[in-house]
């Protein structure tokens, strides 16, 4: 199993150290010590507080989709062209952004300061993951 360390726990859940700590000893997140001492979390516990903490909010009369991938933000940037546009939204921790036609991004309305959503429909989404550590190395 994953082990995560109480800082890396809440720069993935996007919270301070603290409130980790505070979670632990309310019993909402269960810790356990590694073998130099170090508090830790199991990164499934980890996952899945990540998962319930991850409400994204739907835009009012947003229409049904198959996509699944859909991040709500607000436009932090838009470059236009004579053809094409660069839109850039802020979706939580997160920025995204897409190419579009300069006709399609003036259509929508979209400037910095407005509500947008990002919907990705992909046939290929790269994962990339840390490297294991070397055992007998504390990295």
């Amino acid at each position: 199993m994953t082990q995560i360390r109480v800082r890396d726990a809440a720069t993935f859940l996007g919270v301070s150290d603290d409130t980790v700590r505070r979670w632990i000893e309310k019993g909402a997140l269960e810790a356990t010590a590694d073998a130099s001492g170090r508090t830790v979390l199991e990164g499934t516990e980890v996952a899945r507080t990540a998962r319930e903490l991850a409400v994204t909010p739907e835009p009012v009369g947003s229409p049904r989709s198959s996509a699944r991938n859909r991040f709500v933000g607000l436009v932090t940037d838009v470059v236009l062209d004579t053809v094409m546009a660069q839109v850039e939204l802020q979706c939580g921790p997160f920025r995204v952004v897409s190419l579009m036609s300069s006709e399609a991004a003036r259509e929508l309305g979209l400037e910095p300061g407005t509500v947008a959503s990002a919907v990705v429909k992909a046939t290929q989404v790269v994962i990339e993951a840390e490297p294991a550590p070397v055992l007998g190395t504390d990295a």
